[in-house]
């Protein structure tokens, strides 16, 4: 009950997914580990290979396939007091879930999505378990009706409650460039990468809300929703208010992805 992730969210996250038994972008989930508990100054309780040896552990331990791994870790356990103590060992807690992909419903029909004052601290770039205004911007839009909200500061998107933030605007893909305000997703990177290689030639480029409200398309991703499209927003619809075909082109580049990484032969250290 003393642990400080219990008694001030001290502590950092990330989370994997699995495919065909393996674990999908490793070093770059890793690293992005790396930086967050460097940034909050915890040590990190392994070097590479011994998280890629207890990963594949709980991935055997949970019959292989596809899943969804979380691992948290704390500070630890001390005494109540805000400033960091001296000698403390990090708290380490990991667990597998399912991994279903996004919904084929959803790929048709895309989902809704409210946009909403971004609440949250200013070292977002932080994956932190500290969480609460990440939920409280999902139930607004939940409460409205919708499943997202993207949060705008200062008049410029910066991702969603719990996803990043893709437009098409005047046929450029658009997202907001990396920066303290937004997670720097391995996803939304993936998402880079594939529509260069397609030669879509995206844009990390900051969104106004007026530019985000008349996106032709606009579409969410995350380590385990992947690519979502968003065909409404604020109640109106987005482009022609169904899934675009640059997100649908998307989608499908990363799916091939996806399936590349299933069909090459594990590596030891992954």
């Amino acid at each position: 009950m003393l642990d400080r992730g219990f008694l001030f969210g001290d502590g950092v996250y990330e989370v994997i997914p699995v495919y065909g038994g393996r674990p999908f972008r490793l070093d770059e989930h890793l690293q992005r580990l790396e930086n967050s508990l460097a940034e909050v100054r915890i040590p990190n309780p392994h070097q590479r290979d011994g998280w890629s040896k207890i990963l594949s552990e709980l991935i055997h331990k949970n019959e292989g396939g596809d899943q969804s791994l979380y691992l948290q870790v704390t500070r630890g356990v001390a005494p109540r007091d805000h400033h960091f103590p001296e000698l403390t060992n990090p708290t380490l807690f990991m667990m597998s879930n399912p991994l279903t992909g996004t919904p084929t419903s959803i790929l048709q029909h895309g989902i809704a999505a409210v946009t909403e004052t971004d609440s949250r601290w200013s070292r977002c770039n932080i994956k932190s378990i500290n969480l609460l205004a990440n939920v409280l911007h999902r139930q607004h839009a939940l409460d409205r009706g919708a499943k997202e909200s993207i949060l705008i500061r200062q008049g410029e998107v910066t991702e969603g409650a719990a996803s990043n933030v893709f437009v098409v605007l005047e046929g450029t893909i658009l997202t907001p460039p990396k920066s303290h305000y937004l997670l720097p997703g391995v996803t939304r990177d993936l998402v880079l990468e594939l529509a260069q290689q397609q030669g879509l030639h995206p844009q990390e480029s900051a969104i106004s809300e007026q530019q985000l409200a008349a996106a032709e398309e606009i579409w969410v991703t995350s380590s385990t929703k992947e690519v979502v499209p968003v065909t409404q927003l604020n109640h109106a619809p987005v482009g022609e208010g169904i899934p675009g075909l640059v997100t649908l082109q998307i989608h499908r580049h990363l799916q091939t992805f996806k399936q590349q990484f299933r069909a090459e032969s594990p590596s030891p250290a992954h």
